[in-house]
């Protein structure tokens, strides 16, 4: 059973809960514990820095971000997890999120807007799934004018094609000021996923694709 993914899933959704039942003041919450890029390289130290990384991987700005998220950690983690451990795995969800952080950081260092969710962490898992289960296919919505069919797809078209969606949004981002989506963060944790993945994974016979 994949206990640390579903712990994940479920804490970010109670966390969700508590930001909306704030109400006007849920924006308090978010500047106190979301990474602001210009305040973490200059304002806090080494112990209030992991802090603001971690406390942001749990926060969210609606409901949209919060279940396409959800989505993918729920389809991606639990292979990842069982090939890793839940400690291990816990480690990786952490650590390739701090590097997706500091990717977004490191791009827009004098930003004062707040970068939340789970975004970077979720792409270091959509890496390492990438580089465990090429071959696995994934199930996958597929428009046809105006219908829509469910086929499955290869996991390397299907994660290759998203980590391209990423590169393409941020060369297409006409200037930091007018960027509402971390894509660095996207690119960062994704990259760091796939790099060590072979550091964290444990190598099993069997092994259950979905």
């Amino acid at each position: 059973m994949p206990v640390v993914s579903y712990i994940l899933i479920i804490t970010n959704v109670l966390v969700f809960l508590f930001q909306v039942s704030l109400g006007p003041y849920a924006n308090d919450l978010v500047m106190r514990y979301a990474v602001i890029p210009y305040h973490l390289l200059n304002t806090y130290g080494l112990i209030e820095m992991l802090v603001k990384m971690t406390s942001t991987m749990f926060l969210h700005g609606g409901w949209f971000h919060l279940l396409g998220n959800m989505l993918y950690l729920w389809i991606f983690a639990d292979n990842v997890e069982d090939r890793m451990g839940h400690g291990r795995f816990f480690i990786f969800y952490l650590i390739t999120g701090y590097i997706a952080t500091l990717t977004h950081v490191y791009s827009m260092p004098e930003s004062t807007v707040p970068m939340v969710g789970a975004s970077g962490a979720i792409a270091g898992v959509l890496g390492a799934y990438l580089i465990l289960f090429p071959r696995a296919r994934v199930l996958t919505l597929f428009p046809i004018g105006i219908f829509i069919n469910i086929i499955r797809i290869p996991a390397m078209l299907f994660l290759g094609f998203w980590f391209f969606l990423q590169v393409i949004n941020q060369i297409l981002v006409s200037s930091p000021a007018a960027q509402s989506v971390a894509w660095w963060a996207h690119i960062g944790g994704f990259l760091a996923g796939a790099l060590l993945v072979k550091l964290f994974a444990v190598n099993k016979h069997t092994v259950c694709y979905r």
